[in-house]
């Protein structure tokens, strides 16, 4: 049965390690147990406020903020339910690849989502959490729950508001690795396309090609072609919005294998008998320069076994 209690009126003044986090990442860490879609609701109808004023959830905050969070009901979860098991926390600490005192790097499998939420009781950094408790951890970026590789933690505020800076200025290279439909005859091609995001009925969440969109570029590199059914890819983004190399390689004519939103069924099929059971989509290396420090850092993920192996069957 669960358990629930009503919190009062919390004000939260923003310190110095919180400055230049975004007021929805702090109102989720600071209402545990509380569904995503309720405290977007809440920032929606203006029952969230930042110093008196009505704030938009992407607002940025400052030291010394105060942050009014009304009274909302927090559940407590069935045990086994919402906390991950030992099983799970334990696998994704062994998938950790480098960790200091800013950041934890993680080589995401696929299959697992990068945080909780939309029907999901819990993802990676859940899991982390509940393996080093006390811990200030919060995702510096996101990827697809079917996508795996590189992936960055932060340790605490300072460590999140580089990294968010770095994002937002296009100074993190990502590259990731794909196979797409067909034989690609475009070379090497930088593709401009502003991307808009929509909901179908039932609040899935999908992206398109639009003029009105936000500014999105990928540039898609071809590193080898399987025939006329598949070439692999190397994809550098420039930017970094949601599903963003699925979308421009559908509007190619290029799909990634294996994507059931955007790709095609027919050679996703024709990829399932060759053993492709997930989205063909790898975030194979990521790289940055700290602001403060100037120290490079760079973490490569080989492509995973099942991937290569489907390659190996292309060939």
């Amino acid at each position: 049965m669960l358990g629930d209690r009503v919190a009062e009126v919390q004000q939260v003044e923003v310190s110095e390690g919180d400055a230049g986090q975004r007021l929805d990442n702090l109102l989720l860490r600071e209402l545990k147990g509380v569904p995503r879609s309720h405290v977007y609701r809440l920032l929606r109808r203006g029952e969230v406020r930042v110093n008196g004023k009505r704030a938009k959830p992407e607002t940025r905050l400052t030291a010394g903020d105060r942050v009014r969070i009304p009274p909302v009901r927090q559940e407590a979860s069935p045990p086994g339910q919402a906390e991950p098991s030992g099983r799970v926390v334990a696998g994704i600490e062994a998938r950790v690849i480098h960790e200091d005192e800013r950041l934890i790097v993680i080589d995401k499998p696929s299959g697992l989502a990068v945080h909780g939420g939309s029907g999901l009781a819990f993802g990676v950094i859940e899991a982390l959490r509940a393996a080093r408790p006390g811990s200030r951890l919060e995702l510096a970026h996101r990827l697809d729950r079917d996508t795996s590789g590189v992936l960055l933690v932060a340790k605490g505020g300072v460590a999140l508001r580089h990294l968010h800076a770095l994002l937002r200025e296009g100074q993190v290279a990502k590259r990731y690795l794909a196979l797409v439909k067909g034989r690609w005859r475009l070379g090497k091609k930088r593709l401009d396309l502003p991307l808009a995001t929509s909901h179908r009925q039932g609040g899935e969440r999908t992206v398109r090609v639009h003029a009105d969109g936000k500014p999105s570029v990928s540039v898609f590199d071809p590193l080898e072609r399987l025939g006329e059914l598949a070439t692999l890819m190397r994809v550098d983004l420039e930017t970094g919005r949601t599903h963003q190399i699925r979308v421009h390689a559908a509007y190619s004519g290029h799909p990634v294998a294996g994507d059931d939103k955007y790709g095609d069924r027919d050679f996703n099929q024709r990829l399932r008998e060759l053993g492709l059971r997930r989205l063909f989509l790898h975030a194979h290396r990521l790289e940055f320069v700290w602001p403060d420090t100037g120290q490079r850092c760079e973490w490569t993920s080989p492509l995973p076994a099942e991937l290569e192996s489907v390659l190996e069957r292309l060939r």
